[in-house]
């Protein structure tokens, strides 16, 4: 998952206030709109500062009010109150914050800027608000005694956890140093993105008609529409956005353009005026400062205080068990892939990265007859939106009716009603899937508005919109999808049905507010869908003649599932080492691009390239909200092939495991230990047997890499 996310301090206090002048759409609560949805017609890049402004004003106001108070503290005076501070506030960056990802403007970015200085001067003097503090710890001391639920528990421990992680127990100079290193770190982490989205837009690669062999028809088509869209008929335009890199190094015949758009897509943001360099060398020397102020020996140990691992050993743990135990398996995928390919080129070969997508996809389809291109036709996008949401209907009786008067920020844009079985209103759903050069490269889930019980008892429901780059429909063909699309979609899709089957009370535990570690269960459970022939079956027909997807297509789109597995993991554990190798340090990084190489260095595929990196384009660290959290994609990997495996036994419709999955892990958010939630649903601990069998790797008795609690 890719969504907009801030610390749990500043979730903590962005959530409730009034006024009663309305000068902008954004001042008060939207009304006259279908659910209250934003109407985003209304919007200008004029009105987001001084709506910021004045919410960071009214909420501040808020917090005045609670520390003014001649009450004892206690849970509702308190704990609760503060949970309700800065609705005003809230409601703005629900808004901004999203449409920046997704529909960004060169103002947009600039008010992005000047914003992250002063929300984080905002939620650093809260979290150093000494009384409010005070307040916060008294209610903490007495808890035993205040016969709380679950749900209150984890508020008021996760409220207390936010301001002793970020601060509070700080004094004298410490409160001032960690201000300043704070309001550092946000303009960075801010800057870093806008960085990677600004330089992404300046590549386009026009070429001739003698430089196409091997290319998809829908490749083809779509880059010449492209180059005429930029006054250059008769050429063909190709860029570095996902589907159109992906699909050009998988089937582009010539070498030499392979290399140059892989030196091309991996050296971006390493020079000139978007370099990311001095960024990431800043950012990771600002998190071992605040993590040393705040007692910790490393931000990693600092930051997984608040996960399913705890600790950064439980995270090498995991990475390192699954490195030896993927190992053998890629030592024995490139030594079968280096032989084809020396076979069908007649000489021999040496694999270099760029290479990799178009050698494997070859060897795939000889090994399995299996060709992705040959999938497409049967993923008309129409289609495998109804199949996706068909699959939220058959395991939790969702349905999803398209509402035109509910507005949207972009053309592309489609927005849904989703209701529940019984009729009862679930939520609202955007989906936007196209390309554009507004929106960052990826995909991501998140929200316009949170799910919460109000004070009068009403389920306030929440408003969420998934984001994808998938390849736009021609003047010829419709959006045709590629499997690794319809499983992207199945991935964000999954984070969806999360945020919209919350029932909590309080939104600062509602819908994907849970441990970083346990985010990506729901996301990564929907991906195993994909090769299920009993879901296909319901929406996978070819987009001319109507016929269904081959039963022989589907065996060689579920053997081929497994190829590759071993590549895969080693790419993924590649990004966990960096990742926890930048929060780790314990001094700044001098050359980061020796650091990177020694930090991957134990699951390198490929020979360094020279100005090939990661770390400067890796916005899930730097900019994303994940910073020492990569790892919890192979985290939530384990849980949710654990998971599947008691579908594939029940039955992978079964309603009673659906259900039992919806009450006890979907809808229940962050308001229990994810541990306990995940138990509750499977009866016993994760293992790793089920991801093991899946990928086809033999079963090691010594891998056992997820804690008990």
């Amino acid at each position: 998952m890719n969504k907009f996310t801030l610390p749990v301090f500043i979730i903590l206090i962005l959530l409730t206030t009034m006024c009663k002048k309305v000068e902008t759409p954004l001042y008060e609560p939207f009304t006259g709109t279908p659910h209250g949805t934003a109407p985003f017609s209304q919007f200008n890049d004029s009105m987001w500062m001084p709506a910021i402004d004045r919410g960071i004003d009214l909420a501040r106001k808020e917090i005045d009010a609670i520390t003014a108070q001649t009450a004892a503290p206690d849970f509702e005076n308190t704990i609760v109150a503060l949970e309700g501070v800065g609705e005003d506030l809230d409601r703005v960056l629900n808004v901004f914050y999203p449409l920046m990802s997704a529909n960004s403007t060169d103002a947009m970015m600039e008010i992005a800027v000047e914003a992250s200085g002063k929300l984080s001067d905002y939620s650093t003097a809260i979290t150093l608000n000494e009384k409010l503090w005070e307040r916060v710890k008294a209610v903490y001391d007495n808890r035993a005694n205040l016969n709380l639920n679950s749900e209150d528990s984890m508020l008021l421990q996760t409220t207390y956890d936010s301001f002793a992680l970020s601060g509070a127990t700080l004094q004298g100079e410490d409160r001032e140093k960690y201000r300043e290193l704070s309001s550092e770190l946000s303009a960075l982490t801010t800057a870093f993105g806008q960085n990677v989205l600004k330089e992404m837009n300046t590549y386009e690669v026009y070429l001739g008609a003698d430089d196409l062999a091997g290319l998809p028809e829908s490749s083809v088509t779509a880059a010449a529409e492209a180059a005429e869209a930029k006054g250059r008929k008769g050429e063909y335009l190709f860029t570095l956005d996902q589907p159109v890199y992906s699909a050009f190094m998988k089937y582009s015949e010539r070498h030499d353009l392979r290399e140059k758009m892989y030196r091309l897509y991996n050296g971006r943001n390493t020079k000139g005026e978007y370099s990311n360099l001095d960024n990431i060398r800043r950012i990771s020397e600002l998190r071992l400062e605040i993590a040393k102020l705040l007692g910790s020996e490393n931000y990693a140990s600092h930051s997984l205080k608040r996960t399913m691992a705890q600790k950064p050993e439980a995270v090498y743990d995991l990475l390192d068990r699954l490195r030896d135990a993927y190992r053998p398996a890629l030592e024995a995928e490139l030594a079968e892939l280096t032989e084809f390919a020396s076979k069908l080129e007649g000489k021999p070969v040496k694999v270099m990265p760029w290479d990799y997508s178009y050698y494997s996809n070859k060897l795939k389809g000889e090994k399995y007859a299996f060709d992705e291109e040959a999938l497409r036709p049967y993923f008309k996008l129409d289609n495998v939106v109804d199949g996706v949401f068909g699959l939220a209907t058959k395991l939790y009786g969702l349905t999803f009716t398209p509402n035109d008067k509910i507005e949207v920020y972009h053309p592309d844009v489609k927005a849904y009603e989703v209701n529940d079985a019984d009729g009862r209103f679930i939520g609202v759903l955007y989906t936007d899937f196209f390309p554009r050069a507004s929106k960052r490269p990826g995909a991501w889930m998140t929200n316009f508005k949170e799910q919460y019980i109000t004070a009068d008892g009403v389920n306030s429901r929440p408003h969420v919109t998934i984001v994808m780059n998938f390849t736009k429909p021609t003047a010829e063909k419709p959006s045709l999808l590629t499997p690794y699309e319809v499983e992207t979609f199945l991935h964000e899709f999954g984070h969806s049905i999360h945020g919209l089957l919350a029932d909590t009370k309080y939104a600062a535990l509602s819908g994907t507010n849970v441990y970083r570690d346990f985010v990506e269960l729901p996301s990564q459970f929907n991906e195993n869908y994909l090769t299920e022939r009993e879901f296909l079956d319901g929406f996978a027909r070819h987009y001319q003649t109507g016929e269904p997807i081959p039963d022989e297509l589907v065996e060689r789109l579920v053997r081929s599932q497994q190829y590759g597995a071993a590549y895969q993991c080693m790419r993924q554990l590649g990004f966990g080492y960096l990742d926890m190798a930048w929060h780790t340090i314990d001094k700044p990084v001098e050359d980061p691009v020796a650091f990177e190489s020694k930090a991957i260095e134990g699951v390198r595929v490929f020979d360094d390239v020279d100005g090939a990196m990661i770390s400067p384009q890796f916005s899930h660290i730097f900019s994303g909200g994940y910073a020492a959290g990569y790892y919890s994609y192979k985290w939530a990997e384990v849980l949710d092939a654990d998971a599947f495996a008691l579908f594939k036994e029940k039955g992978i419709f079964d309603r009673a495991t659906a259900d039992s999955f919806r009450n006890n892990v979907l809808s229940r958010g962050g308001t229990e230990n994810p541990a306990e939630l995940y138990r509750r649903f499977r009866g016993q601990d994760p293992t790793i047997d089920a991801l093991l069998k899946r990928d086809g790797i033999s079963h090691n008795p010594s891998i056992a890499p997820m804690k008990k609690d």
